[in-house]
């Protein structure tokens, strides 16, 4: 039985191999005809990335319930933007770190080769988990990725919209203070409803959150235009 999970481990890392050097290949060979905006899509794999691509473009998208390994790009066309769903980054199961980083570097690599056409980014995060996670991350004085994720998107200055997802897991009359919270670990001094343009509460697998995030979406491909045709 030990014998089979090896090699089910092996499969997989050599999976992730492969489809890291098919994104490398991806990075350098996209077509650079297309000179619509684009609007990237990113998240820990399996916290809604998938269900809210398919709310948005009403593709039929698979969604997992475990966090993928597939290292995969998808655009799609909205008409007057792209829409690219970059792949998961993070835990993945069965996945050595070392790959994980791997994947990471190439997500990074991706948006800032492309930041110019960039309009605006949507960083998917889980309301319950992410505090959750970035508590014990500081225990051992580190930085989990979700705020390297979020501190990088800022950095570029992509106009990151950052969607607090599964909010369904905290109480009705908690959704202000874990808001609060949320907004301070991300930088931004409470409370949170201040921050409206920015941070968006929601609920993806029912479609709550959705139209508000379309609206800052084509506020942001105005703006963007605008500012090219100048």
């Amino acid at each position: 039985m030990q014998y089979e999970n090896t090699n089910k481990e092996q499969s997989n890392l050599s999976d992730v191999a492969q489809d890291i050097q098919k994104f490398k290949k991806y990075i350098r060979t996209e077509k650079k005809g297309d000179e619509r905006p684009k609007v990237v899509v990113m998240g820990r794999s399996n916290v809604g990335k998938s269900t809210f691509v398919k709310a948005v473009t009403g593709e039929n998208v698979r969604v997992g319930k475990k966090p993928g390994v597939t290292l995969k790009i998808t655009e799609y066309d909205m008409g007057t933007y792209l829409l690219v769903d970059l792949p998961g980054f993070g835990y993945m199961e069965g996945i050595e770190k070392k790959a994980q980083e791997k994947i990471k570097d190439q997500i990074i690599k991706y948006v800032e080769d492309n930041k110019s056409t960039i309009a605006t980014s949507i960083l998917i995060l889980d309301a319950k988990a992410l505090i959750e996670i970035i508590d014990r991350w500081d225990q051992k004085g580190e930085i989990p990725i979700d705020l390297e994720m979020a501190d990088f998107l800022e950095e570029l200055s992509l106009n990151p919209i950052f969607v607090i997802n599964k909010m369904d897991k905290i109480k009705n009359s908690e959704w202000d203070a874990h808001l609060d919270r949320v907004s301070e670990k991300l930088g931004f001094l409470p409370p949170w409803r201040q921050w409206l343009d920015i941070l968006v509460p929601a609920i993806l697998r029912d479609n709550y959150g959705i139209d508000g995030i379309k609206h800052r979406i084509n506020r942001h491909i105005q703006a963007f235009k605008k500012l090219k045709s100048q």
